[in-house]
């Protein structure tokens, strides 16, 4: 990273009576801006603004430890400005290289007793993410008992599509409920354990739009989310409830000094789709402290527990979808709960057999400890560290190729650590990382590249457990596009053919194009064997075909809830995914003009003549100058693939 900075320093009179301040930094475009307040009573605000129209009006500061309070009183002392300008390689997400610009402003302020706070923003070209630092050293510990961070909504008719937290139970919290679809964003909340990471906003009926997260947990602090209510449109940080992860570790954050927060981080576009396309939440992470490693290898996994729960006991069941990934093409196979109940003999033959077929192995874990009482195993091989290398050097013996830890129920700092823990560790073994169960993507993936995905979100198993999925699932689709995945890869586990204990509304076209339209590093097909293999040639071709790694996106279209359009480039290949989330037919036609110069051939998989039949297009001939338009049904969608002639 490289950064380019002044300083701009101001005296300290003791005694001198406090001014209303403010400074400034807009993006690179200059279409961004941010403000930051001081007023006469040494408080902080700040607002933002997106082409000259203002997102977030004036919303508060500050912080609180348990010494030291940073909310009134406070005294600017000095101002730092730098440009950040970073180039880094992904090997999966949503684009293989990325390029970073974005100026920085530092404000460094004094409170009455002396102490220091700096108030960082960081302003790109679409989006603003800001934080706090204690620039001081102390070995002794400190504690974080309240932040007063806010985020005011400007519009007055604002719309939210923001998901509930979840009270703390044997399951949860782990960011699987519903969204809201568009609800007023200062509506009345039932719900009093808070707002979940990612928050979507659509400020005005003409836009903009904002997207509310935050970025970089290093294990210093807890994750956070948003206060129920929001007066006005005024949402505020949260913290951890106390009973989570069966009332394990703290609620509040502590750490020694130098000491910063994470990144609260506001995404922003003039439409949604400008928001799917965003690697900021990434981009605030930190770089991984080498190479990425040769090990590290997105792809496609089979996975039988969906369509039969008791087959991770079941080597000969697990055969069958070994086959499967190996005529498919398909590099893994994950093995689910409670296999090392399996006599050790026929789990060394089943990594055997994967061997001989050429397809990996990942294997399930449990996270607890006691901050979990699930009772699916294996369990306590995450913990203790010796206990979690032991396995891990085990696992590298026998050539699994990575690991499914679940069930980790709380976003307190002694969780968040047990994430990194693992991560530190399984890098060390070449294990490569799956997390269920689990909190939100943060940009770990760039730090610690061999995290391939994470759940946090409602997926496909919910048709096994939940009778209202069904009706759900289609607009809940097209809302994810612009949310949850946004913010990192999403293991939903789609491309379901057959039905579980809830039927499918989504068309066999619809679950098709959910390989495109959902980003993970690791891609879980959670159909049966015979679900497969009952499918037509043409969509098999389609599976064997279809990449997870990425190196360009492209949002063609869509409102969430509603329905989507994403392209996705894969080294010359462009592949095109689209989603109708309402009950009624559509007709959508999107603009090739992301092409380069020449001509593609397009072939498209879509909707038949029924929600339980496909219906293969002719082939075509498309460059540039042309349109993409594609009849589908009520939940329908389609999956293309266009190649360079």
């Amino acid at each position: 990273m490289k950064r380019f900075g002044f300083i701009l320093w101001a005296g300290l009179l003791a005694g001198a009576g406090a001014k209303e301040q403010a400074w400034e930094e807009r993006s690179p475009d200059g279409n961004v801006a941010a403000e930051v307040r001081l007023d006469g009573q040494g408080k902080l605000n700040y607002h933002v603004t997106f082409c000259s129209e203002m997102v977030l009006a004036d919303s508060p500061l500050g912080i609180v430890r348990a010494d030291q309070r940073f909310v009134e009183g406070l005294w600017f002392d000095a101002v730092r400005r730098d440009k950040i300008s970073e180039d880094y390689t992904m090997p999966h997400g949503k684009r293989s290289r990325r390029h970073v610009e974005a100026n920085e402003l530092t404000v460094a302020f004094r409170n009455p007793g002396g102490a220091f706070v700096h108030v960082i923003f960081r302003v790109a070209n679409d989006g603003v993410a800001f934080r706090y630092r204690f620039p001081e050293t102390d070995a002794a510990a400190k504690t974080v008992t309240q932040e007063l961070t806010g985020f005011q909504l400007a519009g007055a008719r604002a719309k939210a599509w923001r998901q509930p937290y979840d009270q703390a139970t044997m399951y949860a919290p782990g960011y699987e409920r519903f969204f809201e679809n568009g609800v007023a964003a200062d509506a009345a909340s039932t719900n009093r354990v808070g707002w979940c990471f990612p928050a979507l906003f659509q400020v005005r009926d003409r836009g903009p739009w904002v997207l509310l997260t935050e970025a970089l947990l290093d294990g210093s602090y807890c994750a956070c989310r948003l206060e129920s209510d929001a007066p006005q449109g005024l949402y505020r940080i949260r913290f951890p409830e106390a009973n989570e992860g069966n009332g394990t570790g703290q609620v509040a954050p502590s750490h020694t000094l130098p000491w910063s927060t994470p990144w609260r981080v506001a995404l922003l576009g003039a439409t949604p789709g400008v928001i799917v396309e965003s690697t900021l939440v990434e981009d605030l992470n930190p770089p991984p402290a080498a190479p990425v490693p040769d090990w590290v290898k997105p792809g496609r996994v089979a996975w039988s527990w969906w369509s039969e729960q008791n087959s991770p006991r079941q080597p000969e069941r697990m055969k069958a979808f070994i086959d499967l990934a190996a005529d498919l093409g398909w590099e893994y196979f994950l093995v689910d709960a409670n296999w090392n109940f399996i006599p050790e003999p026929e789990f060394l033959g089943l990594l055997d057999y994967a061997k001989q077929k050429k397809v990996g192995i990942l294997l399930w874990y449990n996270s607890g400890g006691p901050h979990n009482s699930v009772t699916e195993a294996p369990r306590d091989r995450m913990m203790p560290r010796e206990v979690r290398r032991q396995e891990f050097a085990k696992l590298q013996r026998l050539g699994v190729k990575g690991v499914k830890v679940d069930f980790f129920q709380s976003d307190k700092q002694n969780i968040i650590q047990h994430y990194l823990d693992i991560l530190r560790d399984a890098a060390e073994f070449g294990i490569m990382v799956n997390f269920h169960g689990c909190t939100l993507q943060r940009g770990w993936a760039r730090t610690f590249p061999h995290l391939m995905t994470m759940e946090g979100v409602r997926g496909a198993e919910s048709y096994i457990f939940d009778p209202k999925f069904t009706a759900a699932a289609p607009g809940h689709n097209a809302i994810l596009a612009f949310t949850r995945n946004v913010c990192g890869s999403m293991d939903y586990t789609p491309v379901t053919f057959s039905d579980n204990k809830s039927p499918h509304l989504t068309t066999w076209g619809h679950e098709l194009a959910l390989s495109i339209v959902f980003e993970s590093g690791w891609f879980h097909f959670a159909d049966g064997v015979a679900g497969y293999r009952a499918a037509p040639d043409f969509v098999k071709d389609f599976l064997r075909q279809v990449p997870v790694a990425w190196d360009e996106v492209k949002c063609l279209g869509g409102t969430p809830g509603e329905g989507v359009v994403i392209a996705r480039r894969h080294g010359a290949d462009w592949y095109i995914g689209g989603i109708n989330g309402t009950d009624q037919p559509k007709t959508i036609s999107v603009a090739l003009d992301f092409l380069p110069k020449g001509t593609f051939a397009l072939s498209r998989i879509g909707d038949g003549a029924g929600p339980r039949n496909f219906a293969q297009a002719a082939p075509a001939q498309v460059g540039a100058g042309d349109r993409l338009t594609v009849d589908l049904l009520p939940f329908g969608g389609f999956a293309a693939r266009l190649q360079p002639r």
